[in-house]
């Protein structure tokens, strides 16, 4: 709880459920990344992804990028905003008590590790 209040509360832009786990899948997980293979690992259709990525874009968290072998093709990268975004979360989480807070101690509350890749 305390780690989404410091989120809120820190300016950093308000990324709801679906933004941010795509997000996480695109940094925490080998490429290349589609809008098809991003839609079939969420459970969500195309146009989800789209609009999703459409903010992400427009915040510089993701960029879209023709594929040089075949132009066809266009795959979501990571940029190095978007690591900055998540290397913050991931600071905020932990400042927060979230590699071992009491909730978690008491077992109520599983968190996982972010560990972003670049």
């Amino acid at each position: 709880m305390r780690t989404l209040i410091g989120y809120v509360r820190s300016g950093s832009p308000d990324l709801t459920n679906r933004q941010m786990a795509l997000m996480l899948v695109v940094y925490l997980t080998p490429g290349p990344h589609t809008v098809r293979g991003l839609a079939q690992t969420l459970g969500v259709s195309k146009p989800v992804i789209t609009r999703a990525l459409n903010t992400l874009g427009g915040l510089g968290y993701l960029r879209r990028e023709r594929d040089q072998d075949d132009r066809r093709n266009i795959f979501v990268v990571r940029t190095d905003d978007g690591a900055d975004f998540l290397d913050e979360f991931r600071q905020l989480f932990r400042a927060q008590g979230g590699n071992g807070s009491a909730e978690r101690q008491r077992g109520s509350v599983r968190t996982p590790v972010l560990e972003a890749t670049h």
